[in-house]
């Protein structure tokens, strides 16, 4: 059983704070100090290092994550087609996701392609009126405009009348996806996918985005061709420089920055601040970062911004960005998509607060299903994110058009498998389309069948959601001082990163404390600055909390009361002036 911190088993939120392992405890005591060196082990121990591979993870290596690409199937098959390909000449299409893992991965092939001698050509789907994946009508349009190759990356797993389409017309298809597969596979040339049921060895790689699978298939290309001697005569393209799109779309697509993962966004990250994609450092300059971007960065600066032309613009817009060598261009590009993030923000506040009102009187589901027939299905996910986080449950946001079929998206919690389930919804004749990863999940419904995808869901997922919600635990890192709180601090945090989903950030308690000041903010953030004992202050915000009993707690707190507040340490060079703050996620009472 996990140790208390604090002896808090009741926060102000309902949650009761532990250590998140027993490799946890370092500065267990306010006033307790320790080296930076000290702290970085503990974080990468407290989440599941092994102690003999501390240092591989202090600075992650591509040569020292990385997977021989030949254990998954169908790689080396796929690798030799494609290397027919750049040694024929062969006019190659890639068909991609319209978010941001899709974008990515859809420009690394092309980009790719393009050094090795081909000029590919990229389709990203219309999400408003082709959906997600590839379309029989899409695929058919690629082999009439000359393709005799498809790569479809990000989707293609599900893709079956499509690409039974594709292969009847001669076209060849490689798929390389990471959504869950069923037990039949499409008909295709390969399909590369390290969550295929039949994986073996591959399988252990499932948490990897589309573009980290893309990547390893342009490693497998590369030594295919190194062995066909296809480099005697030209250079051989530099596979590693690809590295910041793989770093951006494994981020953005929230997967887990465990091993390569790691590996990926960290040395992604270095190839980032050199500036070398034209379009990257144009979307980097309107996203108005004055330095190198950081992971959080590429999920909340770059993503959305990626993201924006497919949720209410033209989707083909952040591949375009991605693949340019036209610096007039890409700034052009990267500025639409700026502004095109800012038309997402007011169509996405406009959903989000129909969606909260139709959820009065679905306390009792374990899976939150609401729908709505003007929302726009652009940003759905979206809300469904922030639903799920205000209810701690699964929850589908469904934008119904027209002809009454719903486009849904979902977020899940730990531990709730929400695309198997949709899967299993699917293959129960619940759905027409649908599948997704553990955490998120897409689909495509009647509208008269959602509630009766309620029912299936609350039935196959009801004990599930109960565990994980009964269990309301926080887990810390380090319990500090409020002088504690200091640049040099959330530096050593960095160090233990790149932070993500399955390698979560450091949360730390800082205290006790007493409230020196507190408002309302910006969309109903509450900041504060709180002291110690010894009168040092640190500022802090607790973002979107005005409204729940955290923020209320903060902003009516007696002066003379103490708590302990709880969350992670932020670097803040506001200004130039380098100093460090807290972001809030709960508090308790220390009297």
């Amino acid at each position: 059983m996990s140790v208390s911190v604090l002896g808090v088993d009741q926060s102000i939120l309902g949650q009761a704070w532990r250590w998140r392992s027993t490799d946890s405890g370092f500065g267990t005591e306010p006033d307790a100090g320790f080296r930076p060196d000290d702290l970085v082990t503990q974080l990468l121990l407290a989440r599941g290092c092994p102690r003999d591979a501390v240092e591989s993870h202090r600075l992650p290596t591509i040569r020292g994550f990385m997977p021989d690409p030949s254990i998954f199937r169908d790689m080396d098959h796929a690798a030799e087609r494609l290397a027919d390909a750049v040694c024929k000449s062969e006019t190659v299409a890639v068909f991609g996701d319209y978010d941001v893992d899709g974008a990515t991965s859809a420009a690394l092939m092309v980009r790719l392609l393009r050094t090795l001698g081909l000029a590919p050509t990229a389709y990203i789907p219309d999400r408003m009126t082709e959906g997600y994946g590839p379309t029989s009508t899409a695929l058919l349009r690629m082999g009439t405009a000359g393709a005799t190759l498809i790569v479809t990356v990000d989707c293609g797993a599900q893709a079956y009348e499509p690409l039974a389409a594709a292969h009847s017309a001669g076209i060849d298809v490689i798929v390389v996806d990471h959504h869950k597969c069923a037990s039949e596979l499409p008909v295709a040339h390969s399909v590369v996918n390290p969550n295929r049921l039949d994986e073996d060895e591959g399988a252990a790689f499932g948490h990897m985005a589309a573009v980290g699978v893309a990547f390893l298939l342009g490693t497998a290309l590369l030594r295919t061709l190194r062995a066909r001697n296809y480099f005697n005569s030209r250079p051989e393209p530099r596979l590693l420089d690809l590295l910041d799109l793989v770093a951006l779309g494994t981020v953005a697509d929230v997967a887990s920055l465990k091993g390569i993962n790691r590996a990926f966004v960290t040395q992604g990250l270095k190839i980032m601040a050199a500036r070398r994609n034209i379009g990257l450092s144009a979307l980097v300059d309107v996203s108005r970062l004055s330095r190198a971007p950081t992971c959080t960065d590429l999920g909340f600066a770059l993503g959305p911004r990626i993201n924006a032309g497919g949720r209410v613009g033209r989707s083909d817009l952040g591949v375009r960005l991605l693949t340019t060598d036209d610096p007039g261009e890409a700034a052009d590009l990267a500025l639409e998509l700026d502004r095109l993030n800012g038309d997402r923000r007011l169509i996405e506040t406009a959903v989000n607060e129909a969606a909260e009102a139709a959820l009065q009187g679905l306390s009792d589901q374990s899976v939150a299903i609401v729908a709505g027939r003007t929302w726009h299905p652009g940003v759905i996910g979206i809300v469904a994110g922030r639903l799920k986080e205000r209810l701690g449950r699964p929850v589908i946001v469904i934008a119904i058009d027209d002809a009454g079929i719903g486009k849904g998206s979902g977020r899940s919690i730990a531990g709730v498998d929400l695309g198997a389930a949709v899967l299993a919804a699917k293959d129960a004749g619940l759905l027409i389309a649908g599948g997704g990863h553990a955490m998120a999940a897409g689909l495509s419904i009647d509208a008269e069948r959602i509630p009766a995808l309620g029912a299936f869901l609350h039935d196959r997922l009801g004990e599930r959601v109960d565990r994980s919600r009964q269990d309301r635990t926080m887990l810390f890192d380090a319990v500090l001082a409020p002088g504690g709180i200091t640049p040099d601090l959330a530096t050593s945090l960095d160090a233990a990163g790149p932070y993500g989903m399955g390698w979560p950030a450091p949360r730390i308690a800082a205290g006790p404390v007493r409230i020196v000041r507190a408002d309302t903010v910006g969309n109903g953030h509450v900041r504060v600055i709180v002291a110690g004992a010894d009168g040092k202050s640190v500022k802090a915000v607790a973002f979107r909390h005005a409204d729940t009993p955290l923020g209320q707690a903060l902003l009516g707190a007696r002066p003379e009361r103490r708590l302990w507040v709880a969350g992670r340490v932020k670097a803040d060079d506001w200004n130039g002036r380098a100093s460090a703050e807290m972001h809030l996620e709960d508090a308790a009472w220390a009297d």
